[in-house]
């Protein structure tokens, strides 16, 4: 086992040389003009699954983004493991506020900086170290699933698990798309939180009028929506919406002050909601706006605005239904609305949550191959995040085991400005997980 961790460590400059490559590439699904990206990062992915020794690559697309399956066959006798990541990635931002373009991968202080560094184009390059440290012939069977539209919802994915549910089932699989409790610290993580959103969209005239003139007599759109919006939490930040699930998070500890400097929460604002910070953030509700539609700063004039719209985004806590939350929202925004405004709402995606068991002898070995990787006890932990594909991959393979992994860290800044991967992380996430493979021979095929 210690020569494996040591041929990690040899794969590895090579290893991050294809993810440097990879993160050059701007995969942004959900730009329509830059899916030819997408296109060319699947076929770098399928190329260098090939070259590690994989025998059977292929490309495959259900109606959406291009995903990539690389099979080696199981001896006789051992279990088969499917290793997932995607290889889309979500939209840069300005570019002007990272420090380093965005799409030009850039090492400083022991991480390296770029849109998909950490998500989820590490977990391609884990899975690539693994493969490779068994020298191309591990003790079991490996299948890696690419998946190339998870930022957008992965939409196209129960196509594709119906269409290739031969190729893809295997008895243990490794979501490698999550965080780590720290640098120093892995985790696996055993409940997510699940995800629903819509549009609100509020309208007070059938056209704008001049401030001055009508200004204190009839409402305008955009302070309708500004105060519907603020019903939607109470005075200490806790979500106010009626019929919300709640559950209990993993014991967690997470010491004073470290929100602060985790997020960058500037100085003298507060946090919000009650309870624990892990009950706050893996095991409730929270509701964020997350983008306005109105005019904006530089083009406004004196006008009362007639209509206004907002997205929504809420995340459902493990245990609770994403589908009868989505009703609970939209109703209390139909009934919280302010003088009478016309009020529209539009539902959006659901995404469910999931509650994970992380018991028996395959968490066994992941905790065995953790500690041995990082030195330390790995720890059970919540995602504040929404993995919906989660329960799909639960209900297309019922009798495998699920384990939720990844090379992300709180410094990490995932679908921010400046994300980035720790360099150490990589090193022994990837070492945990060929690890894992070797003490997973073990195990029976199912």
């Amino acid at each position: 086992m210690s020569d494996l961790v040591q041929r990690v460590r040899e794969v590895l400059p090579s290893v991050r040389a294809d993810l440097e490559e990879l993160v050059r590439i701007e995969s942004v699904w959900a730009d329509p003009a830059r899916r030819p990206e997408v296109q060319r990062s699947a076929e770098l992915t399928a190329r260098l699954l090939g070259q590690a020794g994989f025998p059977d690559v292929q490309i495959v697309a259900e109606g959406g983004a291009p995903a990539v399956i690389a099979r080696y066959p199981a001896p006789e006798g051992a279990p088969t493991v499917l290793l997932y990541a995607h290889h889309d990635v979500q939209p840069e931002g300005d570019a002007n506020q990272w420090a380093s373009p965005p799409f030009e991968p850039t090492e400083r202080d022991g991480r390296l900086y770029g849109r998909g560094s950490a998500d989820d184009k590490a977990g391609i390059a884990t899975h690539l170290a693994a493969f490779r440290a068994h020298g191309g012939h591990p003790p079991v069977g490996v299948t890696v699933f690419v998946e190339g539209e998870e930022e957008s919802g992965s939409p196209s994915l129960g196509a594709l698990l119906s269409a290739h549910s031969e190729a893809l089932r295997a008895d243990v699989i490794v979501i490698a798309d999550s965080d780590n409790c720290s640098t120093e610290i892995p985790s696996l993580t055993v409940s997510l939180r699940g995800l629903a959103d819509c549009v609100v969209e509020v309208a007070t005239l059938d056209h704008g009028l001049h401030s001055g003139l009508w200004g204190g007599v009839v409402p305008d759109a955009l302070s309708v929506l500004v105060r519907l919006l603020a019903t939607l939490h109470d005075d200490n930040g806790n979500v106010a919406v009626a019929g919300l699930h709640e559950s209990v998070a993993a014991p967690v500890d997470y010491p004073p002050g470290r929100v602060r400097a985790d997020t960058g929460l500037l100085e003298g604002v507060a946090e919000i909601g009650s309870g624990s910070v892990p009950q706050r953030l893996w095991a409730k509700p929270a509701i964020t706006i997350i983008g306005i539609d109105t005019t904006s700063v530089a083009a406004s004039s004196n006008t009362l605005i007639p209509r206004a719209r907002a997205k929504v985004s809420l995340r459902v806590a493990p245990g609770g239904d994403a589908a009868a939350h989505l009703t609970a929202l939209k109703s209390h925004l139909e009934q919280h609305v302010s003088w009478g405004a016309q009020v529209t709402v539009t539902p959006g995606d659901v995404g469910e949550p999931y509650a994970i068991d992380a018991t028996g002898p395959v968490y066994d070995a992941a905790r065995a191959a953790f500690r041995q990787a990082w030195g330390v006890e790995p720890v059970d932990m919540g995602m504040g995040g929404s993995i919906p594909f989660i329960a799909e991959f639960a209900a297309a393979y019922p009798q495998a085991t699920i384990l939720v992994t990844g090379v992300e860290d709180p410094g990490s800044q995932a679908h921010s400005i400046n994300e980035s991967l720790h360099l150490g992380v990589l090193e022994r996430a990837a070492a945990a997980e060929a690890l894992l493979l070797a003490k997973l021979v073990e195990q029976p095929a199912g």
